[in-house]
């Protein structure tokens, strides 16, 4: 579990900072310095989101090769087959403890080392590969699936591999195999979104040859039982332009029986219970200046490139977890009977089972896609790793909110009752409880909004700078009309007119009208940020849930394309029209959905709510806290 990654708002690298208070300064430079500058790799995401529908992208949805496919058959089945036998998921739940021995059976499989090359003794797994494996796992026990997931796809081994030097990576990499265990520690009890206000500092000493961390990390997940972490630090600050940066440096630190390191407190949580997730002090821990990952300075900027590819995993535990509410809701669909029909054939049932099963089919369109993506190498995911890590770890919640809902008193028991009853144990109550943490981890839905806004953006940003700037000299000004009116002279108009006009994408069948609304949709989109921007300036920082639902419909987009290419190309596979009706029903749900956000634009309680949000912040509306027993501080 990593902390919410705070992305600048879309205007922040164009405000006079000059005006700023020193701490929103800092913060902003911190994370702008971070923050990637945009690839020249294309994108399918950023395209969309400037009116540029790259069907060619997607089509053909792309497919293991048959070498790749028997690998992850063969690894996916075994695994199957042994947490089956020997893992209970309830009991992990209720004792808060995925057992030793088959965390050392998990080790002898290579699965704390799926996606290490094999040249480091690793299995060498393609990103599909792993995410296949973190799928099944997170069907069945999520606690075992973060355990895996949070070593891996965020722990030292992702980083390593990206950054590390070769010395680094023969002498660490390895050990992952024999079953060592990794974190990731950057968040701090202080410290949310906001990097700038990181306290844990590491001190050279030995003329430059050691470090000394001293600090705190909280809900560092696997921290407690960690082999080895990363750890993100303050460094001795820089001088650019006169002024101290802050410097954010990555460490690697062995904490196993490691003087100054303790583990104070291991966190409880709703779900994922048997997770090892800690508050974590390092005081006077020594570490070798060799064991610096990229460099110095760079901590922040690997830990975001880091959750790029990490984000991947999440999507297919979500989609793991979903394919398991599905196949609960068809089989109590098919035996609950009430009022003289089975309970699915009732169309309150029927609606939540359609729901189920076409998001669930939308999930895992999305999932492939960008895990085929990561694999290729030459395409820049990071845009649509954030909207595949927003758009399933929202429908994951909302898939199994509807399970509960279809199983009714049963949804919420626990399946440890059911079966000490004698009814099949269905862990509805428990994946609900798991399934709210996605929505959270790894970046929030909300951080995740802001992050996509500032991508979405820089494009525009990059030819509006100096018009939306303060204080910036007349020339320069001048200069940035001449380049504005070039670039929109041509870009603005064919927004309204373009091949959407007439374009009728036959070749996608019964399809071919949902393609069609995602690239008229994608100009929609673009003129509409286009109008925003113009609308606000550098005020649209603060208009965030005007962000967020302009990322939400090219998110919704983005699912709806991706969705009608994996239907084409498992009709084609499959021979029947199963896949065309999953993706057809999931289609049309989100055209509703993306008519619903371009009308609350314009047509929302933004301000009311804003103030009286304001009202209850002042303690003006106290006197309706009035007739409950108090928890917490007096305030």
């Amino acid at each position: 579990m990593s902390q919410e990654q705070q992305a600048p708002s879309a205007e922040e690298m164009v405000i006079d900072t000059s005006r700023m208070s020193e701490g929103k300064r800092n913060a902003m430079e911190v994370a702008e310095a971070a923050r990637e500058a945009m690839s020249a790799s294309p994108s399918f995401g950023r395209s969309l989101f400037m009116g540029a529908f790259n069907r060619d992208m997607l089509l053909p949805f792309p497919a293991q090769s048959p070498e790749d496919k028997k690998i992850g058959d063969e690894f996916c089945a075994g695994l199957a087959d042994y947490l089956s036998k020997h893992l209970d998921p309830e009991q992990v739940d209720e004792t808060r403890t995925v057992p030793a021995e088959v965390i050392a059976e998990l080790a002898r499989r290579g699965a704390f080392a799926m996606k290490i090359p094999k040249a480091y003794a690793g299995l060498g797994f393609t990103q599909v590969n792993y995410n296949r494996a973190m799928m099944l796992i997170s069907s069945y026990c999520g606690s075992t699936a973060v355990l895996l997931s949070a070593h891996q796809s965020i722990g030292v081994p992702q980083p390593l591999k990206l950054f590390g030097t070769e010395a680094q990576k023969k002498k660490f990499l390895p050990r992952f195999r024999a079953g060592a265990i990794s974190a990731f520690a950057l968040t701090e009890p202080e410290v949310g979104s906001d990097p700038a206000q990181m306290s844990t500092t590491a001190t050279p000493v030995d003329g430059g040859q050691n470090y000394l961390i001293n600090g705190l990390k909280l809900w560092c997940t696997n921290g407690p039982i960690a082999d080895i972490m990363v750890v993100m630090a303050q460094t001795p600050p820089r001088i650019v332009n006169g002024r101290e940066r802050k410097q954010i440096t990555a460490f690697i630190v062995e904490t196993k029986n490691t003087p100054g390191f303790e583990v104070l407190h291991r966190c409880d949580f709703m779900g994922i219970r048997a997770i090892q997730n800690g508050l974590l002090r390092f005081k006077d821990v020594k570490v070798p200046a060799e064991n610096i990952l990229w460099g110095e300075g760079l901590g922040l900027k690997l830990a975001l490139t880091t959750l790029n590819t990490g984000r991947l995993t999440l999507p297919a535990a979500c989609a793991g977890m979903a394919k398991q509410c599905l196949s609960i809701a068809r089989r109590w669909g098919n035996e609950r009977v009430q009022w003289g029909l089975p309970i699915g054939q009732h169309e309150a049932g029927s609606a939540k089972i359609a729901t189920i099963a076409s998001t669930t089919f939308a999930m895992e369109a999305v999932t492939l896609l960008t895990s085929h993506w990561a694999d290729r190498g030459d395409i820049d995911i990071r845009i649509e790793a954030a909207m595949a890590k927003l758009f399933c770890s929202e429908a994951a919640w909302r898939i199994a909110d509807l399970t509960v809902q279809l199983r009714g008193g049963r949804g919420y028991e626990k399946a440890s009752s059911l079966r000490a009853r004698g009814e099949a144990p269905y862990p509805v109550e428990r994946m609900l409880r798991e399934s709210r943490i996605n929505r959270i981890i790894e970046g929030t839905s909300e951080i995740m909004r802001l992050f996509l806004a500032r991508e979405a953006m820089d494009p525009h940003l990059k030819v509006a700078a100096d018009l939306i700037k303060k204080h910036v000299p007349v020339g320069r000004k001048i200069r940035a009309g001449v380049k504005l009116a070039a670039f929109y002279g041509t870009w603005y108009p064919s927004q309204w007119l373009n091949a959407s006009l007439w374009s009728s994408h036959e070749d996608m069948g019964e399809l071919a009208d949902h393609f069609h609304f995602v690239e008229i949709h994608s100009h929609r989109l673009a003129r509409t940020i286009f109008h925003y921007i113009g609308l606000y300036q550098d005020k649209l920082e603060r208009k965030q849930n005007i962000l967020g639902r302009l990322m939400e419909i090219g998110t919704e987009l983005f699912a709806m394309a991706t969705t009608c290419s994996y239907a084409h190309r498992l009709r084609e596979e499959r021979g029947d029209k199963t896949p065309i009706e999953l993706a057809g029903v999931f289609c049309l749900q989100a055209r509703r959905r993306v008519e619903a956000l371009f009308h609350d634009l314009a047509h929302n309680d933004d301000p009311e709510e804003n103030s009286l949000s304001k009202a209850v912040l002042k303690g003006e509306l106290k006197w309706l806290e009035e007739g409950i027993v108090w928890i917490g501080p007096r305030d």
